[in-house]
């Protein structure tokens, strides 16, 4: 996949009611914070960035072209409005190539187990792993093939294949995902039928019972 580019520029205003201005004239306001802490206020156009970040992740690093510069950035956080779901505010963080980083990225689960097709449950209790890396090793997204995963089994975080380069910094005994098949309500279900049966079969008789103790 291609590195996202977003054209932004520069703003010296500040204020809420000059971030209205900006998103009425179809832009979003946001911030580039720098490697050494500075920030710098800037704005992009609307349209392009809800298309953009349609197709990444918080681990992917795209380019912010900011008057003839460009900035390597993670989109770290984004504001959005909670009744139409419009991007209001947007956060970038510069990384530097050659420095290592971290991240968290995003686990993805490819295939219907082996397990599931059985009957049983597939959960998914860890969505995404910490790792460190340099930039250009930094994986967008984890992808795990799960169509073997049989019943009862699971997958940890040390399961997981990553390529040379990148180093795992989540425990490596965490689930990352598991199915689950319980035995012991299938054994319950003959059970519980049995139990109604000679429930139903005691009645009659205790009916009888009664009365004949009336008689």
């Amino acid at each position: 996949m291609s590195q996202l580019v977003l054209k932004a520029r520069s703003r010296d205003k500040k204020g809420s009611a000059e971030a209205r201005k900006i998103r009425h004239a179809g832009r979003v306001p946001g911030v580039l914070y720098g490697r050494s802490g500075e920030s710098i206020s800037i704005d992009l156009d609307a349209k392009e960035f809800a298309v953009g970040v349609k197709h990444i992740s918080e681990s992917t690093i795209v380019k912010v072209e900011l008057e003839g510069k460009s900035f390597d950035a993670f989109v770290k956080d984004t504001q959005r409005n909670i009744m139409d779901g419009k991007v209001l505010h947007v956060d970038f963080y510069e990384v530097e190539s050659g420095i290592a980083l971290r991240a968290h990225v995003p686990v993805h689960l490819n295939g219907n187990p082996i397990g599931v097709r059985e009957g049983g449950l597939l959960e998914f209790p860890l969505h995404e792993i910490e790792v460190e890396c340099l930039p250009k090793d930094l994986p967008e997204r984890i992808e795990l093939d799960i169509s073997q995963l049989g019943a009862n089994q699971s997958i940890h975080v040390r399961d997981i294949p990553l390529a040379e380069g990148v180093k795992l910094l989540s425990g490596g005994d965490q689930v990352v995902c598991l199915v689950k098949y319980a035995k012991e309500a299938a054994a319950a279900a003959p059970a519980a039928e049995d139990a109604a049966a000679t429930s139903a079969a005691a009645a009659p008789a205790a009916d009888a019972e009664k009365k004949e103790g009336k008689a």
